[in-house]
């Protein structure tokens, strides 16, 4: 008769516990750092403010109260950093947060278009004139969401956005009892100093995407100067800007920058969808409708699901394909098409 089977030891359960709980980490850390999916500003804006908010259907879609879907759409891309699996991750300072690298640079690329929305919001579309008294929810709003990311303890950086939503939601209630301090004006020199802004980033995002192969004439491209100079031949290199930055991008930094430019991309598409709604008659009025389909198109395809789980930095026709590159030609064209809008919105 065989002798029974003496039990685990010690070493052993502890090895076995150790394995496990990199399983759970790894596990939760490759569900965390999934990009959440595309909403719909439409069926938002309906949930939020009710079904007479919107009149029409798809691209014929209007707002029946100025601004709500504005507001709307920045409250859920806002609800999407502190909702999404994991939360608002960037400022964790225990695992699994602590040991991902990519959301946490998707998020702060969503924090920063979500930042410049509420501050264009604070300072153009919500004051009717310059002079204008402006709105004290969109000013603790501004301020809430200006909170540094990495905070983690007494504030942490999710109490101060928390309240920045709050305050969002405020603006959005003064908005639909048509309050007489709180309104949205959508006109075109609102809109075309808030789309200054975003040339602006999407050509910083464009010039550092490049730099990942340190290409001089592509990196000059991709910013969008060549664009710039053709749109003003007496300008010099002083006048449309710095010179090109030929230090190429570290490879341990390539997919930093990649996940920011993809996280700031994903909530200026919907920020320009709701832009398309709110601003259709300036649009039509511009016959700048054709410009704002080629931003939405572009920006779409720039936050299409990336398959590869590593962000490849190849050069050329290579083995290896180069997802920087890749991303930088989408936001490079849609900066092109934001830069004719803004020159249409001038020049009408």
């Amino acid at each position: 008769m065989s002798a029974p089977k003496a039990g685990r030891s010690p070493v052993q359960l502890l090895v076995v516990g150790v394995v496990v709980i990199l399983l759970v980490i790894t596990g939760l850390g490759m569900y965390w750092s999934v990009q959440p999916k595309p909403f719909d500003v439409i069926e938002n804006v309906t949930e939020r403010a009710g079904s007479d908010a919107i009149t029409g259907s798809g691209r014929e879609s209007l707002s029946t109260i100025s601004g709500d879907v504005y507001v709307s759409t920045a409250l859920r891309v806002a609800e999407t950093l502190m909702k999404k699996p994991g939360g608002f991750i960037k400022n964790d300072v225990l695992p699994p947060g602590i040991l991902i690298d990519n959301m946490p640079n998707w998020e702060y690329g969503v924090l920063t278009e979500l930042r410049d929305t509420v501050r264009s919001l604070r300072n153009e579309f919500s004051r009717s004139q310059s002079q204008s008294i402006e709105s004290d929810f969109l000013k603790k709003a501004d301020s809430d969401f200006a909170f540094r990311s990495d905070a983690w303890f007494l504030p942490s950086a999710e109490e101060m956005y928390r309240d920045g939503i709050k305050q969002l939601e405020g603006y959005l209630a003064a908005l639909m009892n048509k309050d007489s301090n709180a309104g949205f004006f959508a006109r075109a020199d609102n809109l075309r100093a808030h789309l200054m802004v975003i040339e602006k980033r999407l050509g910083s995002y464009g010039q550092e995407l490049a730099a990942s192969v340190a290409d001089a004439a592509l990196v000059s491209t991709l910013a969008g100067k060549d664009s710039e100079m053709s749109d003003n031949p007496s300008a010099s290199q002083a006048d449309v800007g710095a010179p090109v930055v030929l230090e190429r991008t570290p490879w341990t930094k390539v997919d930093d920058v990649f996940y920011q430019a993809r996280g700031y991309s994903w909530a200026l598409l919907h920020m320009m969808q709701a832009i398309e709604i709110e601003f259709r008659k300036v649009l039509e009025d511009k016959n700048a409708e054709v410009s704002m389909q080629q931003i939405i198109r572009e920006l779409e395809k720039a936050t299409v699901r990336k398959h590869s789980p590593m962000v490849l930095n190849g050069h050329g026709f290579g083995v290896l394909a180069n997802h920087s590159l890749i991303l930088a030609s989408y936001i490079g064209r849609a900066n092109a098409a934001i830069i004719d809008l803004r020159m249409l919105l001038e020049r009408g």
